[in-house]
């Protein structure tokens, strides 16, 4: 999975996550993450999404992605074991969590595009 915007490029190995069991599960209780991975959590319709760090133990940032693939809201170091939700907004089909701090040390903002086969390549900003 790739992010582009005005610092350049970035890739990501990601785990998906786009079922009931696997989207309630997420990153829950992993010590750790590789710096180049994240999970990429994927919804069929847009809508409205809020996320928690219930059994979470590393910090995530959380870009909140609508259905062209596109950043729409960024959430930073959610906060490890936090309860509180985090909303992300409305007309959204994925998330892509990452280890906290990254989106900023990268240069990753909202706008940015992400590329993946999950999304519909006929509406992608950025199509595989």
């Amino acid at each position: 999975m790739w992010i582009r915007g005005d610092f350049g490029t970035a890739r990501f190995s990601v785990e998906i996550a786009d079922d009931e069991q696997e989207r309630a599960t997420g990153l829950m209780n992993r010590p750790s993450m590789a710096t180049s991975a994240g999970m990429l959590f994927v919804y069929e319709r847009p809508r409205s999404l809020s996320f928690w760090m219930r059994n979470t133990l590393i910090e995530l940032d959380m870009l909140f992605v609508d259905e062209t693939g596109v950043i729409r809201n960024i959430q930073e170091r959610a906060q490890p074991l936090d309860e509180t939700p985090i909303f992300g907004g409305d007309d959204l089909t994925h998330v892509l969590e990452i280890n906290g701090g990254l989106a900023r040390m990268l240069g990753i903002d909202v706008g940015d595009q992400l590329r993946h086969p999950s999304f519909a390549q006929a509406d992608a900003a950025w199509p595989c």
